[in-house]
Protein backbone atom coordinates (compact mmCIF):
# COMPACT_ATOMS: atom_id res chain seq x y z
CA UNK A 1 0.00 0.00 0.00
CA UNK A 2 1.16 3.41 -0.76
CA UNK A 3 0.68 6.56 0.95
CA UNK A 4 1.55 10.14 0.15
CA UNK A 5 2.68 12.75 2.35
CA UNK A 6 3.57 16.64 1.64
CA UNK A 7 6.33 17.44 4.18
CA UNK A 8 7.66 20.88 4.89
CA UNK A 9 11.42 20.99 6.07
CA UNK A 10 12.83 24.49 6.60
CA UNK A 11 10.65 25.72 4.78
CA UNK A 12 10.51 23.53 1.83
CA UNK A 13 7.66 21.74 0.54
CA UNK A 14 8.44 18.33 -0.27
CA UNK A 15 5.66 15.47 -1.41
CA UNK A 16 6.58 11.86 -0.71
CA UNK A 17 5.45 8.65 -1.21
CA UNK A 18 6.05 5.63 1.07
CA UNK A 19 5.33 1.59 0.79
CA UNK A 20 4.02 0.46 3.71
CA UNK A 21 4.70 -3.09 4.02
CA UNK A 22 2.95 -5.63 6.35
CA UNK A 23 6.02 -8.40 6.59
CA UNK A 24 9.16 -9.24 7.97
CA UNK A 25 12.37 -8.82 6.07
CA UNK A 26 13.35 -5.90 3.74
CA UNK A 27 11.24 -4.43 1.31
CA UNK A 28 12.00 -2.47 -1.66
CA UNK A 29 12.18 1.36 -1.14
CA UNK A 30 10.50 4.02 -3.12
CA UNK A 31 12.00 7.28 -3.49
CA UNK A 32 10.55 9.72 -5.62
CA UNK A 33 12.39 13.09 -5.31
CA UNK A 34 9.84 16.10 -6.64
CA UNK A 35 10.80 19.40 -6.96
CA UNK A 36 10.03 21.51 -3.99
CA UNK A 37 6.86 23.73 -4.05
CA UNK A 38 7.09 27.02 -3.07
CA UNK A 39 6.38 27.27 0.25
CA UNK A 40 3.64 29.83 1.71
CA UNK A 41 5.17 32.79 2.84
CA UNK A 42 4.79 33.54 6.68
CA UNK A 43 3.59 36.86 7.36
CA UNK A 44 6.15 39.76 7.02
CA UNK A 45 8.11 40.69 9.77
CA UNK A 46 6.74 44.14 11.45
CA UNK A 47 8.52 46.92 9.80
CA UNK A 48 10.53 49.45 11.97
CA UNK A 49 8.60 53.18 12.04
CA UNK A 50 8.23 54.71 8.59
CA UNK A 51 10.87 57.09 7.13
CA UNK A 52 13.67 54.61 8.93
CA UNK A 53 15.03 53.03 5.96
CA UNK A 54 18.51 53.59 5.96
CA UNK A 55 21.16 54.16 2.79
CA UNK A 56 22.80 50.71 3.66
CA UNK A 57 20.75 47.97 3.43
CA UNK A 58 22.19 44.67 5.96
CA UNK A 59 20.96 41.66 4.64
CA UNK A 60 20.44 38.08 5.13
CA UNK A 61 23.70 35.57 3.73
CA UNK A 62 21.36 32.78 4.21
CA UNK A 63 18.44 31.27 4.92
CA UNK A 64 17.68 31.59 8.75
CA UNK A 65 15.79 32.40 11.92
CA UNK A 66 16.91 35.46 13.75
CA UNK A 67 17.77 34.18 17.19
CA UNK A 68 18.90 37.97 18.97
CA UNK A 69 18.75 41.68 18.16
CA UNK A 70 21.75 43.21 19.59
CA UNK A 71 20.95 46.87 18.67
CA UNK A 72 18.19 49.20 18.17
CA UNK A 73 16.76 52.08 15.83
CA UNK A 74 19.23 55.03 16.57
CA UNK A 75 21.99 53.23 17.85
CA UNK A 76 25.91 54.13 16.23
CA UNK A 77 27.53 51.58 15.55
CA UNK A 78 31.02 50.61 13.74
CA UNK A 79 32.47 48.29 11.38
CA UNK A 80 32.21 44.55 12.22
CA UNK A 81 29.90 45.18 15.40
CA UNK A 82 27.25 42.50 16.08
CA UNK A 83 23.93 43.53 14.87
CA UNK A 84 21.52 40.19 14.91
CA UNK A 85 22.57 37.05 15.77
CA UNK A 86 21.07 34.09 12.80
CA UNK A 87 20.50 30.46 13.41
CA UNK A 88 21.09 28.68 10.23
CA UNK A 89 21.97 24.77 10.04
CA UNK A 90 22.29 24.76 13.84
CA UNK A 91 25.04 27.24 13.83
CA UNK A 92 24.81 30.72 15.49
CA UNK A 93 26.16 33.15 12.68
CA UNK A 94 26.74 36.52 13.76
CA UNK A 95 25.39 39.56 11.83
CA UNK A 96 27.82 42.45 11.77
CA UNK A 97 27.53 46.18 10.43
CA UNK A 98 29.39 46.50 6.95
CA UNK A 99 30.26 50.24 7.98
CA UNK A 100 30.47 52.74 10.75
CA UNK A 101 26.95 54.40 10.92
CA UNK A 102 23.61 54.73 12.70
CA UNK A 103 20.81 51.89 13.04
CA UNK A 104 18.37 53.55 10.69
CA UNK A 105 16.06 50.48 11.62
CA UNK A 106 15.52 46.67 12.29
CA UNK A 107 13.41 45.17 10.11
CA UNK A 108 12.87 41.68 11.63
CA UNK A 109 12.06 40.61 15.61
CA UNK A 110 13.31 37.77 17.14
CA UNK A 111 11.76 34.47 16.00
CA UNK A 112 11.47 35.79 12.31
CA UNK A 113 12.10 33.38 9.16
CA UNK A 114 14.02 34.72 6.42
CA UNK A 115 15.48 34.04 3.28
CA UNK A 116 19.07 34.94 1.90
CA UNK A 117 19.10 38.41 0.86
CA UNK A 118 16.19 39.31 3.04
CA UNK A 119 16.69 43.03 4.95
CA UNK A 120 17.40 42.22 8.25
CA UNK A 121 18.56 46.28 9.26
CA UNK A 122 19.56 49.58 7.77
CA UNK A 123 22.13 51.87 8.37
CA UNK A 124 22.78 55.34 7.42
Amino acid sequence: MMKSYTITVNGNVYDVTVEETTGSGAAPVQRTAAAPKAAPKAAPAPKAAAGSEGAVKVTAPMPGKILGIKVNAGDTVSKGQVLLVLEAMKMENEIVAPQDGTVAGIHVSVGSAVEAGDVLASLN
